[in-house]
């Protein structure tokens, strides 16, 4: 006569694994990476085939080479080398007024400033940044949050102009004028490898 094998009860294994399937979901976490959020410039009218010059004195150059020294200023004048100082002289380039050798500005009335809108003189200034492929990671992080602080506070300081309030107080109408009026004009070129020259 042949024997019966018992037979393992299996029914909870099912349980067992959701449960353990649930804990490692619940308790691991999934690294994602961050960007650095930029708006990029409008794709170009198709009856325009280059974009327009832009002037030595509208362009901020900030310039990071492979053993993370920081060099900037506007056009050939590029004196400044302390990363402490970035935020302080970027604010300083687009305040510093057009007849005094400043950015361009042009006026755009801007809805929003005013019961119908009023015009305000929009900076054509950009901040040009490059770096070199040896760039390390953080200084390239603490540049880019040095440049988006002084964006920040520009706004900030507009803001309690226009309006009496800090920028994250406004209204999403009132941002976008201020958004308007100091548009992010960060320009990044491929980073190049000068490391061996």
């Amino acid at each position: 006569m042949a024997r019966k094998t018992p037979g393992l009860n299996t029914s909870s294994m099912a349980d067992i694994s959701f449960l353990l399937l649930t804990f490692f979901l619940m308790t691991s976490s999934i690294n994602t990476d961050m960007g650095i959020a930029r708006r990029l410039p409008p794709p170009l009218p198709p009856n325009q085939e280059k974009p327009p010059e832009i002037r030595e004195r509208n362009i901020f150059v900030v310039y990071i080479n492979y053993a993370d020294a920081v060099l900037y200023g506007v056009g050939n004048d590029k004196s400044g080398t302390d990363i402490r100082n970035l935020r302080e002289d970027v604010k300083a380039f687009f305040n510093k007024p057009e007849a005094q050798g400043g950015p361009q500005v042009e006026m755009v009335k801007i809805d929003g400033f005013g019961t119908n809108g009023e015009m305000y003189p929009v900076s054509k200034g950009v901040i040009s940044l490059r770096n070199d492929r040896g760039t390390s990671y953080d200084t390239y992080l603490w540049v880019q949050n040095e440049l988006a602080a002084a964006i920040n506070e520009l706004r900030s300081d507009l803001s309690l102009t226009k309006f009496g309030k800090t920028y994250e107080d406004l209204s999403e109408t009132q941002r976008e004028a201020i958004d308007k009026a100091i548009p992010v004009a960060i320009s990044e070129a491929e980073p190049k490898d000068n490391s061996k020259k």
